[in-house]
C-alpha cells in the first residue's frame, strides 16, 4: 500500500464569495465554514469533490454537482488518473480533520492554510480496495445516522416533558415574569493563554473550547488541552465550578453542556453559576432548545457572536425551584437511556474498526 502528499494527487482551491452571499430559498448549495451548507441562487462549481472548512470549527463535506463556496472554504478534486476515489478521501479527511484542528493557527478564530492538506499523507490502497472500505464506512455512517435520530426522540422527550410542565420554551416569546440571565446565574467568561509559550500547557487543569462539545453532549469530565499553573495565573482564568453550564456565543452560537469537573475554557464561551432560584439542568435543557433564538441576537460581519452584555439580558422563565429539580430528574433518567444505547453503539464502532484495519485503513472515528 503506498503512501503519498494528498497535493500529489487533488488539486485544491477555494471559494470566491463572501459568507453573506447567501439566499435563504437559493436552488444550489453555497458552502461556508458552517457544518450545514447555505442556499444560492448562482453556482460557480460542477465538480465531485470534498469540501473542507479552512477556519472556525472545521469540518468535511462531500458534495458532487453544481454548488458556489465560500472564500475560506477548500475545494478539493480528484487530480490522480484514476488511482484515487474521492468519498475514500472524504473518510480519511474525516478523520484527518483532528489533526488539521492541531495544526490550526490563529488567535481569535482558527484556520489552516493550504500547505496543512497539500501536506497531509494518506494511505493509497487500490481502487479496489478504496471501494470496499467505503462500503464498510457507508454502513457505519447510516448506523451513526440512526444513532442520531434515536438522540433526537431522546431530545422530543425531553422537549415534551418541558413544555408540559411549564409551558412554551422559546425564549422569542418572552413574558413580564421572566428574570434576566444576570439576575440569576454569575456569568463567567474565559481565554486563551499563549500558545506559543510552551510552559503554558500540559499541566492539570482542564482547559474547554467550543469544538469538543457535541450535540448530544451533557455533563463534560474532561478536556483536549491542559493548562499548567503558569498558563492559569498568566490571564488569572477563572476555574468554574462543577454544574457550570457552558454556551458556546460564536463559532458557533448556541453549543451547551454543563461542567462535570472543575475546568476554564477560551473566549468562545459565556457561562453560568446558577443561583438559588436556577437548576442547571433546566437551564442547560432551555438553552438547548432554542439555539435559534441565541444565534438570532448574535452580531457581527465574518461570524456572529453575542457579547456578554447582551447574554446577561436574555431573559428566561424561572419556576418554583421544586418543579425544576423534579424535571432534571427526568432528564437525567432519560440520559441513563442514552448511555445504554452508547454502550450498544461502542459495541458497533469496534466491529467496524476491526473490519477496516483487516483492509488497510487505520481505523475509524465515529
Amino acid at each position: 500500500m503506498s503512501k503519498i502528499k494528498l497535493g500529489d494527487i487533488t488539486k485544491i482551491r477555494t471559494g470566491r464569495l463572501d459568507a453573506n452571499a447567501s439566499s435563504e430559498n437559493g436552488t444550489y448549495p453555497f458552502f461556508t465554514c458552517s457544518k450545514d451548507p447555505l442556499r444560492i441562487n448562482s453556482y460557480s462549481y460542477d465538480c465531485e469533490c470534498v469540501l473542507v472548512a479552512g477556519n472556525g470549527e472545521l469540518n468535511v463535506k462531500y458534495y458532487k454537482g453544481k454548488f458556489d463556496a465560500y472564500q475560506r472554504t477548500y475545494i478539493i478534486e480528484d487530480n490522480s488518473s484514476g488511482r484515487l476515489y474521492l468519498p475514500y478521501l472524504y473518510y480519511f479527511l474525516e478523520l484527518y480533520v483532528e489533526e488539521l484542528r492541531k495544526q490550526s493557527i490563529g488567535g481569535v478564530i482558527k484556520y489552516i492554510k493550504l500547505g496543512n492538506l497539500t501536506d497531509a499523507i494518506l494511505e493509497l490502497p487500490s481502487m479496489e480496495e478504496q471501494k470496499a472500505i467505503v462500503n464498510i464506512l457507508d454502513k457505519s455512517k447510516r448506523m451513526i445516522e440512526s444513532k442520531k435520530e434515536l438522540i433526537q426522540s431522546y431530545d422530543q422527550l425531553i422537549k415534551s416533558r418541558f413544555v408540559e410542565m411549564f409551558g412554551q420554551c422559546d425564549l422569542n416569546k418572552r413574558q413580564n415574569n421572566w428574570f434576566k440571565l444576570g439576575d440569576v446565574t454569575e456569568i463567567v467568561t474565559g481565554t486563551t493563554p499563549s500558545t506559543h509559550i510552551e510552559e503554558n500547557w500540559n499541566g492539570k487543569h482542564l482547559w474547554i473550547t467550543p469544538a469538543e462539545i457535541k450535540d448530544d453532549s451533557f455533563y463534560i469530565y474532561d478536556t483536549e488541552r491542559k493548562l499548567s499553573d503558569i498558563g492559569l495565573s498568566s490571564k488569572s482564568l477563572r476555574v468554574m465550578p462543577i454544574n457550570t453550564v457552558l454556551l458556546s456565543t460564536r463559532a458557533p452560537i448556541g453549543k451547551t453542556a454543563i461542567v462535570g469537573k472543575p475546568m476554564t475554557c477560551n473566549q468562545g464561551f459565556k457561562n453560568f453559576i446558577c443561583k438559588d432560584k436556577l437548576n442547571p439542568i433546566f437551564l442547560y435543557i432551555l438553552l438547548k432548545f432554542n439555539t435559534d433564538y441565541l444565534n438570532s441576537i448574535g452580531s457581527g460581519t465574518t461570524f456572529k457572536e453575542i457579547s456578554k452584555t447582551v447574554v446577561s439580558n436574555i431573559e428566561i422563565p424561572v419556576p418554583p425551584i421544586e418543579f425544576q429539580n423534579e424535571f432534571a430528574s427526568f432528564v437525567k433518567q432519560v440520559d441513563k437511556l442514552k448511555f445504554e444505547n452508547e454502550i450498544l453503539y461502542s459495541i458497533y464502532r469496534f466491529t467496524i474498526n476491526k473490519q477496516t484495519k483487516l483492509l488497510g485503513y487505520r481505523g475509524v472515528v465515529l
